[in-house]
């Protein structure tokens, strides 16, 4: 198992540098992080007395890995998850904040492991986690995987603008579809054939 250091370098390279895309309601991103993240923070990198556009480009890549492990997985109780499960729920709570761990207790609800869906890692969860982990040692990481495969795809079906991080201009999987499957056994992938059935009814 990586440990979380290795986990956030990973994450930082999969989330690359600055952008500002419109249709993410992220705003101005750079390695990950985004403005709203940087302004809660109080990072005024300029100095200037205000979080500005500019400050997130001045984010450096170690400013956003200390970020991302104290804010991203030592806060929300990620480590105290099984270790099976830290990368992929890391990963996504970078991407999607607590959508990660209701994706997580939403799967444990469907294993019929009693856990409230809130997005907070408590007690309960750690231990449906464990629970879940112990009922399917082989399966419960890629059935993770595949819920969160499943969340980007339903987002994607409720947002048409977003549809464009799941299916690429000639139709293949999008940057989401592709970063849930990192984590998910290639045995579980979908193929391009199931991927475009998929996305059948989107415009």
């Amino acid at each position: 198992m990586n440990d979380v250091n290795q986990i956030a370098e990973e994450i930082v390279t999969r989330e690359g540098g600055y952008v500002n895309d419109p249709d993410d309601p992220g705003g101005a991103t750079n390695f990950g992080v985004t403005i709203h993240t940087i302004s809660r923070l109080g990072l005024d990198l300029d100095h200037d007395g205000v979080v500005t556009e500019q400050d997130v480009r001045m984010l450096s890549r170690e400013q956003a890995v200390a970020i991302f492990i104290n804010h991203y997985f030592e806060r929300p109780r990620i480590r105290d998850l099984p270790a099976a499960l830290h990368a992929s729920v890391f990963d996504m709570y970078v991407n999607a904040g607590a959508n990660a761990v209701r994706i997580l207790q939403r799967l444990l609800r469907d294993m019929r492991i009693d856990v409230g869906v809130d997005g907070v890692i408590g007690q309960q969860t750690i231990a449906g986690a464990q629970q879940g982990m112990a009922a399917a040692v082989d399966h419960f990481v890629d059935a993770y995987g595949i819920a969160r495969r499943n969340y980007y795809y339903a987002l994607a079906d409720a947002r048409p603008t977003s549809r464009k991080y799941a299916r690429r201009l000639d139709g293949g999987k999008g940057g989401w579809i592709t970063r849930a499957e990192e984590f998910i056994s290639p045995r579980y992938h979908l193929s391009h054939d199931e991927h475009r059935e998929r996305i059948a009814q989107w415009v």
